[in-house]
């Protein structure tokens, strides 16, 4: 194929997405996840008797919590705050410049993350979250020396030792440790300023997200679905918990090697530092989380829409920088990983079934994703597939990129290595379902935020979840 016809190939308009409403395709995919959701509550409900020989260890399921019905005091300002975005934020981001639309966006995500967190109250669900003795603050303490406790964190584990770390800190790479005992050591000491961090960071999500598809050639696709990046249900998680904290760091990631991309189609002087920006972010991301390798397919797909592999290969190498870092510094990967699978099946992943798990984690993800989420993927999905679509499936950030984000939920959940607590250790693969609400009907878009909100309102009142 010759190089003109290869650009006249690229340069022809992305097949639209047929128009028909859907809506009762919409009903319909929410009404199976609900049943989906019920059938977990209820077959969890009777694995928690005592009787049944079964242990799930989850007491709310498939949700991770308990059953409290309560108010506090972000009760009246979460409310406050869904309904300004239901009533004023299709509009807003339709009509205001980009930039102060992402800048609004920030604000209200930052808002509803924190008022969420406030229902529980400033103890229990901000400051208190990250300073129990199973978390990362918890071992802040006990790092005097960042060179000699990367090099032994391997030796650490593993359960049932004398200095077996704590379940979060031996159940994630080390860097997710480092960033707490970093914030320590510039005298942001303790939870407070730990969980503020945390949540001015998972708030990125919020600008990530759309602006990804913006700069991906889509800006009407952002607009649409930037208030539902800001009003989705997995708010409740990620303020506060370290998994908020990597699914800001690495929606971040992804957005700049989309930034790096159009900025090499245009000549930018910023390409190549922000390429290499974003695989310094999204290498580190790795090392935050092991599950979070995984959303490499998600950057695959960022990285074909871009259509620029310098930005790839640049952010490729940004990875490695950050992998040599670590092995240079005495900690190996692969090595952690096998470690951390052996110790998952040293605790509660042994008994926990997988014949359950396997379809409730998809319960707990369609919770933590909402409504509009669920209905919007399988628009997304579908499309994907039609005649008039397929075609153009890798120049529509909107359909590959949701369909990037459906498989690594699939490749997760098939793992067996996130049996329960999904609905916040993915919360990094959900973030990027969120395109897919481009395709909800502009006339319905305001219900589908109401049932977003109705949803996160609903699991802070009556559940106080844990982690």
């Amino acid at each position: 194929m010759s190089e003109s016809t290869t650009a006249d190939r690229l340069a022809e308009p992305v097949p639209p997405v047929p128009r028909r409403t859907g809506v009762r395709g919409d009903l319909v995919t929410v009404g199976i996840a609900l049943l989906v959701v019920l059938a977990a509550a209820g077959v969890g409900w009777y694995y928690n008797r005592p009787d049944s020989g079964v242990v799930i260890y989850a007491f709310a399921p498939p949700l991770f919590g308990n059953w409290v019905p309560h108010v506090g005091p972000g009760s009246v300002f979460a409310v406050l705050v869904a309904a300004a975005v239901v009533l004023y934020g299709p509009a807003l981001a339709a009509r205001l410049t980009w930039r102060r639309a992402l800048v609004a966006g920030y604000a209200a995500s930052l808002a509803w993350i924190f008022s969420l967190a406030m229902v529980d109250g400033w103890s229990h669900g901000f400051a208190g979250r990250l300073v129990t003795d199973q978390e990362y603050l918890h071992e802040v303490p006990h790092v005097p020396d960042i060179p000699r406790f990367v090099q032994g964190f391997s030796a650490r584990i593993l359960d049932f030792q004398p200095d077996s770390f704590t379940t979060h800190v031996s159940g994630h790479p080390p860097g997710a440790t480092l960033v707490f005992v970093w914030l320590d050591r510039i005298g942001l000491h303790g939870g407070a300023w730990a969980s503020t961090f945390v949540v001015l960071v998972a708030a990125l999500v919020a600008v990530a997200v759309p602006a990804t598809l913006s700069l991906l050639d889509r800006p009407e696709a952002a607009r649409a679905a930037l208030p539902f990046a800001v009003l989705t249900p997995g708010a409740v998680w990620l303020g506060v918990s370290g998994d908020g904290l990597f699914a800001g760091v690495t929606a971040t990631g992804v957005a700049l090697l989309a930034l790096s991309a159009a900025g090499f189609r245009e000549r930018r002087r910023y390409a190549l530092p922000v390429a290499l920006a974003s695989g310094l972010l999204l290498g580190f991301g790795i090392f935050l989380s092991y599950g979070l390798v995984l959303l490499g397919v998600v950057a695959l797909a960022v990285a074909i829409l871009g259509r620029q592999w310098r930005s790839a290969a640049l952010a490729i190498f940004g990875a490695l920088v950050v992998v040599g870092v670590f092995a240079a510094a005495g900690f190996w990967w692969v090595d952690g990983y096998h470690l951390v699978v052996e110790r998952y099946y040293q605790g509660v992943a042994l008994v926990r079934p997988y014949s359950y798990w396997v379809w409730a984690d998809l319960a707990a993800v369609a919770i933590a994703c909402g409504p509009a989420v669920v209905a919007a993927a399988r628009r997304g999905v579908t499309a994907a597939f039609l005649p008039a679509t397929r075609r153009g499936l890798l120049r529509d950030p909107v359909l590959l990129i949701t369909l990037a984000a459906v498989l690594t939920i699939v490749f997760a959940d098939s793992s067996g290595l996130s049996k329960a607590e999904v609905e916040r250790i993915w919360l990094s693969f959900g973030a990027w379902l969120i395109p897919a609400t481009a395709l909800l009907p502009t006339g319905h878009r305001r219900w589908w935020l109401a049932g977003q909100a109705v949803v996160a309102l609903a699991i802070n009142h009556l559940l106080q979840t844990l982690w």
